[in-house]
């Protein structure tokens, strides 16, 4: 059985920093392209950021320059390492492990709010 499981979601004030992690389970984790993906509140899911299985990270949109993501293939753990946090980061963080377009697994999602 799969398992997709995000955490480290909060409430953080602007500029502010916060650490999401995800672990999954149930799939050989070296092998998957893992990636962040966020849904601001009434509107569509979309991708923050990536590694491939080789290590390589992608950013896309507003976090670059403030995230950095990372990965342990020991722990099978992914983090996005979240700093000058901004109120428009507010949204449900999602970890998705990658094979394939038709290979994917999503966790459930945390919440992130920025706000004074």
């Amino acid at each position: 059985q799969v398992q997709v499981v995000e955490s480290g979601g909060g409430l953080v004030q602007p500029g502010g920093s916060l650490r999401l992690s995800c672990t999954a389970s149930g799939i050989t984790f070296r092998s998957y392209t893992m990636e962040w993906h966020r849904q601001p509140p009434g509107k569509q899911r979309e991708l923050v950021a990536s590694i491939s299985s080789g290590g390589t990270p992608t950013y896309v949109g507003s976090g670059k320059g403030r995230f950095t993501i990372s990965r342990d293939n020991a722990k099978r753990t992914v983090i996005l390492q979240m700093n000058s946090l901004k109120p428009e980061d507010t949204g449900v963080y999602y970890c998705n492990a990658f094979y394939s377009p038709t290979i994917s697994y999503w966790g459930q999602g945390t919440q992130v709010t920025v706000s004074s």
